[in-house]
């Protein structure tokens, strides 16, 4: 089993790596006091900056790493000593942990900058700054913690943030609701989380990645306990990068401005799923029933999200559907055992996902605010920039090389495609419907006539270069982002495979045949050329109905047949609303009438009515009248000396 090593200069690397997260929340700190007072010139620079240099320490770590390392922890702390348990304040650095480091703090950077633009009118200006910076710093304690309690905290910490920045707008009180429902729903899920850990210690006697992971290979493969935990480590998993069933929160959460949209719901906190499920790579691997359970339910929710995507008006919807399809993606590759390749498509989706949201940011911007595209179209000439980096982000997501996408969602449906046959053409499937509805987004939003109000085409503009400057730089990446892990046909060389690889070494000692089969060229070769012809005919499918036909969807409420089925995103919210929330609210409600006013109520108040009766009584003795306390004084010794008489 690999061990994790000590640098040799411990103290300046424990004082990098306590900065990166601390810089944010000294952001947070600083604008959060100063929310409504400080300029905003002076929040942009602290709440860009504190995370720029966060970004620029990542960047120091990621160099300075040895090659080949497995790498190393740093202490900074003894946090908790209770009896045998003993969990430090610790961060590991390694190569899962500095790759997310550099998306977390990188991509978090780009985004508060467009937030600069897109948040400028907004009076919360300062608070809205102050939370971005609080999810910098929480995300970057999920990722860099040493053990699954730090892990943890984080976990709640990214929950809170997402809470808070859902619900910003909180006097509309729909945004409130979809606040409250992503928090009790990821409580759901955490719950799982927490029955986790406490078998992991309750087994291992630690909760510290690198003790833990030494001694898992001491139970058997598909043991009942490993196969508990692991279990209820997805649970976790399928709540904070909402899978079926635990979902329908992630749409919902579109109604936080947009920015939040694209770092939280996009390209970040959804991915801490995959994200703890890598990092506990060697439970799962020892785990094989658990790992076809998260393949499953990674595929139904590929398809399942990326049909609702289908029929969508909402800009948003749309990309927030297709988030959940794309993760589900994330987590298929999990569950074949295709580690790598499931991180490799975490980054390239951070990167066109984020562009697409912050381009569709860019679009409801110019637009007022307006996010249905039936009220869109022909918009590309006067959102150019915005017009042609979504292209990209498009072309990315719908696997067309030599775009980001292309590699790493193919490279999934390789490793599927020699796990099971079935599974690859359900995931095949949701890789056609994903360019369909994307395309249709596109093609809604525009091409053809312009379907808006007057006044909305007069304020149509590109937006400012603090907007379109982020825009362009995640074009870039979204391009040449999949260069990183190249097929064996165009390279023997996968650069992020072979930098990941000392991660999964205990893996591969516990399931060689997993990791050291490659399929021939002519197979891939082929499964290449499918999935880029699949996605094409899905995209000409949608420029006929869409720009040819110039169809536009109907008014809601028209919709027939399937159409409305889908559309009506298969009443799971109605389902869970009729069999789940309207039952406990009447079970609440039932003891409330019956048990809190009816029993409880009485109780209470009646102990009450017996104290203030008493008191009154009492109150008499307490007249101010000197007689009277002498009268009573008098009486009490003549009845003690009566009492003592009799008592001889």
């Amino acid at each position: 089993m690999q061990q994790i090593q000590v640098p040799e200069n411990n103290a300046a690397m424990a004082l990098i790596c306590l900065l990166i997260p601390l810089l944010p929340f000294i952001g947070f700190v600083i604008n959060g006091l100063g929310n409504g007072k400080l300029p905003k010139s002076v929040v942009t620079l602290v709440g860009c900056g504190s995370v720029l240099v966060s970004f620029l320490l990542s960047i120091y770590l990621f160099i300075s790493f040895p090659a080949g390392s497995v790498g190393y922890t740093t202490e900074i702390f003894n946090w908790i000593k209770v009896g045998s348990l003993s969990i430090p304040f610790a961060f590991q650095i390694d190569q899962l942990s500095l790759i997310m480091l550099l998306l977390v703090t990188g991509v978090g950077f780009i985004i508060h900058v467009y937030s600069a633009g897109y948040m400028s009118h907004d009076p919360g200006f300062g608070k809205f700054f102050a939370f971005l910076n609080l999810f910098i710093f929480s995300m970057l304690l999920l990722v860099m913690g040493a053990n699954y309690a730090m892990m943890f905290i984080g976990w709640e910490g990214v929950g809170l943030c997402s809470y808070l920045l859902i619900g910003f707008w909180n006097k509309v009180t729909p945004y409130n609701n979809a606040a409250k429902k992503a928090f009790i729903m990821n409580r759901i899920g955490d719950l799982g989380f927490l029955l986790a850990i406490f078998l992991i210690f309750m087994t291992y006697g630690s909760v510290t990645y690198s003790e833990v992971f030494t001694q898992a290979p001491t139970l058997p493969v598909s043991s009942e306990m490993i196969t508990a935990i692991t279990l209820l480590l997805f649970v976790g998993a399928m709540g904070k990068s909402a899978q079926l069933p635990l979902y329908t929160w992630l749409p919902d959460a579109m109604a936080g401005p947009t920015p939040v949209s694209a770092l939280i719901h996009a390209a970040t906190m959804v991915t801490a799923g995959i994200y703890m499920v890598l990092r506990s790579n060697v439970l799962y691997t020892m785990a094989p029933i658990t790992l076809e359970f998260v393949a499953i339910i990674g595929l139904a929710t590929a398809v399942f999200a990326a049909s609702i995507g289908l029929f969508q008006n909402d800009i948003k919807k749309v990309l927030a559907y297709s988030t959940v399809s794309q993760l589900g993606y994330m987590f298929l590759a999990l569950g074949v055992m295709a580690y790598s390749t499931s991180f490799f498509h975490v980054l390239t989706h951070a990167f066109f996902k984020a562009l697409l949201f912050l381009g569709a940011g860019s679009v409801i911007h110019a637009m007022s605010g307006e996010q249905d595209m039936r009220n869109m179209g022909g918009l590309r000439k006067a959102l150019p920039v915005t017009f042609i980096t979504m292209l990209i982000g498009t072309l990315a997501i719908s696997g067309i090389p030599p775009f980001a996408g292309f590699f790493s969602k193919d490279e999934i449906l390789a490793h599927v495609f020699e796990h099971n046959k079935i599974m690859w053409a359900f995931g095949l499937l949701a890789s056609f419907m994903t360019s369909f509805y994307m395309f249709r987004l596109m093609f809604l939003t525009f091409f053809g006539g312009f379907r808006g109000t007057e006044e909305q085409r007069h304020h149509l503009h590109e937006s400012p270069k603090s907007m379109t400057l982020p825009l362009i730089i995640l074009a870039i990446l979204s391009t040449i982002g999949g260069f990183m892990g190249l097929p064996p046909v165009f390279s023997e060389n996968h650069s992020l495979g072979n930098f990941l690889a000392p991660l999964f070494t205990a893996s591969q000692q516990l399931n060689p045949e997993a990791f050291g089969h490659h399929m021939d060229h002519a197979t891939e070769y082929m499964l290449m050329g499918i999935s880029v012809v699949v996605a094409l005919i899905a995209a000409i499918i949608a420029y006929v109905i869409y720009v040819s036909k110039k169809s536009v969807p109907a008014a809601e409420g028209t919709e027939t047949g399937l159409h409305k089925l889908i559309y009506n995103k298969y009443y799971i919210d109605e389902l869970y609303d009729s069999i789940i929330v309207k039952p406990v609210m009447g079970l609440s409600t039932g003891l409330y009438r019956f048990v809190e006013k009816g029993i409880i109520d009485p109780v209470v108040h009646g102990f009450g009515r017996i104290t203030m009766g008493g008191g009154r009584g009492l109150r008499v003795l307490q007249s101010g009248a000197i007689g009277s306390y002498l009268l009573t004084m008098v009486a009490g010794i003549i009845l003690i000396l009566v009492l003592n008489y009799i008592m001889r």
